[in-house]
């Protein structure tokens, strides 16, 4: 099985990779200011679920598929942006209603928050990448069972992730207190937010499908 050493070094790189904010906390960020901590919870709950889903996978082998075939690598990557487009335009277009609480939430939003985290966090061809190049440098081949081995990282990984995220949401969505004192700064923080998505969902369909 996966050596302690290979786990500790792969845990130690996976800490360091995620401490440095990417989209995935500016997302959760955007959400948690936007919407409040019940919101950016269930942000990185699915954005983490989807990023999960990459990596188990990419433990089966399909994470190469992705990596190396041009065509459905842009087809996910451009799936992608245009959803980050579409939640950032709706956000502008409902921005005068950030007036509700994220306690006053239905769960109904909440679920609908949480697929609407899952569909950026899977369709992100980046994690493939990123996968496809890190897990396989950590796992003891000599010791057989590379599947199973792979599953574990990744599942250390998406955990690791989750983490990071939810304390960033956590933060963002107390930041929000401020915000809601003033219907015009939340309209601005709608705004802000919309933008926001709608820039990564460009940056991202302007990428490459390099790591």
């Amino acid at each position: 099985m996966l050596g302690i050493g290979h786990f500790w070094a792969f845990l130690a790189v996976v800490v360091v990779l995620i401490a440095v904010p990417g989209p995935s906390v500016v997302f959760v960020v955007g959400r948690g200011v936007a919407l409040g901590r019940r919101a950016a919870l269930a942000t990185a709950v699915g954005n983490n679920g989807g990023v999960l889903i990459q990596a188990v996978l990419v433990a089966f082998g399909l994470g190469t598929v992705v990596a190396q075939s041009i065509v459905v690598f842009s087809v996910l990557k451009l799936a992608g942006a245009l959803y980050l487009v579409y939640l950032g335009v709706q956000t502008w277009r409902h921005r005068g209603e950030l007036a509700v609480t994220d306690v006053q939430q239905p769960s109904a939003n909440v679920r609908r928050i949480v697929r609407q985290g899952f569909v950026v966090g899977v369709s992100n061809p980046k994690g493939f990448l990123i996968f496809s190049a890190v897990l396989p440098q950590f796992v003891n081949r000599s010791a057989g069972q590379v599947t199973l081995q792979l599953l574990i990282l990744g599942i250390v990984c998406a955990a690791v992730a989750l983490v990071s995220d939810s304390a960033w949401g956590l933060l963002a969505g107390t930041a929000r207190g401020w915000f809601r004192g003033s219907p015009r700064r939340l309209s601005a923080i709608g705004t802000a937010s919309g933008a926001v998505m709608v820039g990564l969902g460009v940056r991202l369909a302007l990428t490459g499908n390099d790591v």
